[in-house]
């Protein structure tokens, strides 16, 4: 009865909500089915690296399920938080077409789902296929509440490579032994860094390299000679990840959702919030080969886990105590990135944009504040100062009001609409800093948005500082996916930079190279509020993010709708 009950009250629901999404007729003349997904927030004993802990999940799983649907889908989920913590839900990569409610940042869409309540994620992927993922938005619980979401072409059209013998979803994350809400705290109140991860995990296994994980351990069992299809995701917290198969080569076909040419290489990197798509052919003598995962070590100062993830990627009547090694380029090897980006182009020609109307020169970087604590050796752990992030050396502060409902409410008080568009201050980006920490190292504090026309073509120049230490950072655009024009290393000098303006790939999260530079350029021509934002979490904690506020353009099919009426409340 009790199930009845649920069904019929997220039946009304949905029903009470239709006139808000405006989704039919938005660059989509035929709508697909509505796919139903029931996620339940709950804690689970776990028990891994000789310790037992209750873990943060989506009914129960780590990895959480996985969302399945096809282009033009209409999803709908049910979302019902039974742990004491607040939750959000972010659709990774879906680019949310006039459903920006349903994006699921947390007090940028939408304040989170407290204990006890409930909220229906209600929109469609609109002219999308390929690996997702969806992900909490909310603290550090992203750790563990997360899965994948495959949308699949529309019945009739095929893959623009051949049909694989199989595919299979490979998740990397990150498992800690200690209870994430609990370090994000104590992290933040130090002023300092994070602890090192505890270990790597591939669809939530460590692998046998790890204490008491001897059969903690994922396999795909594979035949000589098939091809198979790996769907590669990184939703881990704080590092970013080298990926390869002893002895076998990976043909990426697909990046962020987005078919590109086919190249091949020994190994990849994906950074957080990044996928792949891989081929992967059977074509080795008969045995049992690792799938290794292992740091990409490009921050100078940070501490990383040594300790490899492994997986079995062992063929039909291998020995059982056989195992293959896999080789990894050398761990802080940016060369190995770099090869693997100039891989990546789009599968046709696009043609994009030359005149820009909005032109963005955007720094990212970490920052020291001075230290006001009357306790510093508690809270003041960076080298006597407290640790930040910033764009344009600016470190974002959340709001206690989610942006977007301040914004369609004409709310004052949550945000200001002066995001600048470069920094205050020009400088050797890259080699002119540091200077004197914390003296000359600090950024201000501020909840500052940019707001952008309707169809306006912007371009953003996303340049990485030194200021405290040198890093790729994985920047992330909600609403949006975006032409990757150009990259490098060094200062960005637009009479030297080279830029792809006929195939280049199509992303929504791009890792800004290590003392280096990217340009983005896309289209605002969704309405709502977006946030843009560092993937490493810690950094996202530290104030590493900024929004986008694109207004509404002429007509009901370009304005975005009146907020569904069970929204949370803060």
């Amino acid at each position: 009865m009790a199930k009845l009950v649920t069904s019929f009250m997220l039946w009304l629901s949905v029903i009470s909500t239709l006139y808000n999404v405006k989704l039919v007729a938005l660059d989509q003349p035929k709508r697909g089915p509505t796919r139903f997904y029931d996620f339940k927030v709950q804690t689970r004993r776990v028990s891994k690296l000789c310790n037992t802990k209750d873990i943060v999940t989506i009914n129960g799983m780590y990895p959480g399920p996985v969302v399945y649907a096809q282009e033009d889908d209409r999803i709908i989920v049910n979302v019902t938080n039974r742990t004491p913590y607040n939750v959000t839900i972010h659709w990774h990569g879906v680019r949310q077409r006039l459903s920006c409610w349903y994006d699921g940042p947390s007090y940028i869409t939408q304040c989170p789902i407290q204990s006890g309540q409930s909220f229906i994620y209600n929109f469609t992927v609109v002219k999308q296929k390929g690996t997702f993922f969806w992900h909490a938005h909310v603290s550090w619980l992203r750790g563990t509440v997360y899965g994948a979401m495959i949308v699949y072409p529309r019945i009739g059209i095929n893959y623009p490579f051949k049909i694989p013998y199989e595919e299979h979803i490979i998740i990397l994350g990150e498992y800690w032994v200690k209870d994430l809400v609990q370090i994000a705290k104590a992290t933040l109140a130090s002023g300092g860094s994070p602890p090192t991860v505890d270990a790597y995990t591939i669809n939530g296994h460590p692998g046998p390299n790890y204490n008491c994980s001897t059969n903690d351990v994922h396999k795909i069992d594979v035949f000589p000679g098939k091809t198979y299809l790996l769907r590669l995701i990184n939703a881990g917290l704080n590092t970013e990840n080298f990926f390869t198969i002893a002895n076998h080569k990976l043909t990426v076909v697909e990046a962020d959702a987005e078919y590109t040419k086919p190249f091949v290489t020994n190994v990849v990197m994906l950074g957080p919030g990044q996928t792949l798509n891989v081929l992967v052919t059977a074509d080795q003598p008969v045995g049992k080969y690792s799938m290794a995962v292992a740091p990409y070590k490009n921050a100078k100062i940070v501490i990383y886990q040594n300790i490899l993830a492994i997986a079995y990627f062992q063929y039909k009547g291998a020995a059982a105590y056989s195992l293959l090694p896999a080789k990894l380029p050398k761990l802080e090897d940016n060369h190995a990135v770099k090869t693997v980006m100039d891989g990546m182009r789009s599968l046709n020609q696009v043609n994009v944009f030359k005149e820009v109307d909005e032109n963005l020169f955007i720094t990212i970087g970490l920052n020291v504040q001075k230290c006001h604590s009357k306790t510093p050796k508690l809270n003041c752990q960076a080298k006597n100062g407290v640790m930040l992030a910033s764009m344009n050396n600016i470190s974002f502060v959340q709001p206690k009001l989610s942006i977007l409902e301040a914004y369609y409410k004409k709310i004052n008080g949550s945000y200001t609409e002066d995001f600048p568009d470069e920094p205050a201050k020009r400088y050797d980006f890259v080699n002119g800093a540091p200077n004197k920490i914390p003296y000359n190292t600090q950024s201000s504090n501020g909840t500052r948005a940019k707001v952008l026309e309707y169809g306006s073509k912007v371009q953003v120049i996303l340049q990485n500082t030194g200021t405290v230490n040198i890093e790729n950072h994985p920047i992330h655009l909600h609403g949006y996916s975006f032409y990757v024009i150009g990259y490098g290393t060094g200062n960005y000098d637009a009479r030297t930079a080279q830029f792809n303006l006929v195939d280049p790939p199509y992303m929504n999260t791009i890792g800004v190279p290590v003392g280096g530079w990217a340009a983005i350029r896309f289209v605002a021509d969704n309405p709502g509020v977006w946030h843009m934002h560092c993937h490493l979490e810690i950094h996202l904690s530290w104030g590493l993010g900024m929004v986008f506020i694109v207004k509404n353009g002429k007509g009901e099919l370009k304005s975005l709708p009146a907020p569904p009426p069970d929204l949370p409340q803060c």
